[in-house]
């Protein structure tokens, strides 16, 4: 399925990716998450970026499983837990999809709509404050960057339609203006553009049936660049240090701390159970991905630890947990190793 490009129309007119080949049935109102988002899984969102692209991807009917090789190069950053996302790369491989950067040298609607009229989606790092499916979070309630792709954009009715974390949704009237950055005294000279990019599936492209094989070989390639070093004793060498500074900050600020470590860790690996199973739906990968499911359950009851402790303001020492979770990272690779051999 390719993105058509729509050429000789007005700009002022509202842009949608559905008349650029996106199914017909794309609306907020009826869209249904894809299973990688259902509730009962451990992380039911991981991070924006990739819950953006898992739901993006699915909407263009492609399966967003084959892209999630590249969990196997999760490690600990010394602060964090990589903010894994997927390679540019690798979508353009596995979809076809062409990521390139957007260059906001003028207002951001006029490039928006120019992309959008070209059959593109547009991705903007906005404010998670005027995004209506934060609401309880974020959404009016504090300030945050996150990344949303728009697929329908009409400056006309102040209305925009996006993807952001699991969802489809609609923002209008005043969020459309905040997202903008358009409110009274958000335009100020020192305030830089937003990071931005565009989306293209190539017109060429078409399923082959041959996504599985080229998921496998990314995969060999993701596990060749793995971490030289089990990341989760290097999370418990370092955790110490990380917990004296979480007794040190305001209670809030654990949150932060828990998104960027356990959750990230959590999520990556529950996604790459995902993965092995769609990649060998015969079991070929089973006991790998049990370990992979594993260290993301494991990641989630540390958390709550974690959680509980920072609240109660005493100490904490997850060693003997991080060390179950390592024993299971070094079963999952060479459990890996054995079979790429």
């Amino acid at each position: 399925m390719g993105l058509i490009t729509m050429l000789g129309q007005s700009l002022s007119a509202p842009r949608s990716l559905s008349d650029a080949g996106f199914p017909t049935q794309l609306d907020p109102a009826t869209h249904v998450r894809h299973a990688l988002h259902s509730p009962e899984r451990d992380w039911p969102q991981t991070n924006c970026y990739v819950d953006l692209w898992i739901e993006l991807i699915a909407a263009l009917g492609f399966a967003p499983e084959a892209m999630l090789g590249f969990t196997l190069r999760q490690d600990f950053e010394g602060d964090q837990f990589t903010f894994f996302k997927p390679p540019l790369a690798d979508l353009e491989r596995l979809y076809g999809l062409r990521v390139d950067e957007l260059a906001l040298y003028d207002r951001i609607e006029t490039h928006v709509e120019m992309q959008l009229a070209r059959g593109r989606a547009a991705l903007i790092e906005v404010d998670g404050f005027y995004l209506p499916d934060t609401r309880g979070v974020t959404y009016r309630l504090e300030h945050s960057k996150t990344t949303i792709a728009i697929t329908r954009f009409d400056v006309a009715s102040s209305q925009l339609d996006y993807f952001h974390n699991d969802g489809f949704f609609t923002l209008a009237d005043d969020d459309f203006d905040g997202v903008l950055g358009r409110l009274p005294g958000q335009r100020r000279e020192d305030t830089l553009f937003p990071y931005a990019e565009f989306a293209r599936v190539d017109a060429r492209f078409a399923e082959t049936g041959e996504t599985r094989e080229i998921a496998g070989a990314l995969l060999r390639f993701h596990f060749a660049r793995r971490p030289l070093r089990n990341p989760m004793r290097r999370f418990a060498e370092d955790f110490a240090p990380l917990w004296r500074m979480i007794e040190e900050r305001p209670a809030g600020f654990f949150h932060a701390f828990a998104f960027n470590t356990l959750r990230q860790c959590g999520a990556n690996f529950e996604l790459l159970a995902s993965h092995l199973d769609w990649l060998a739906p015969n079991g070929g990968f089973q006991e790998q991905a049990a370990e992979a499911r594993f260290l993301s359950a494991s990641s989630k009851a540390l958390q709550f630890h974690v959680a509980r402790a920072a609240s109660r303001r005493r100490a904490f020492d997850p060693s003997a947990q991080l060390e179950h979770m390592a024993c299971a990272y070094d079963r999952l690779f060479a459990g890996l190793a054995q079979h790429f051999a």
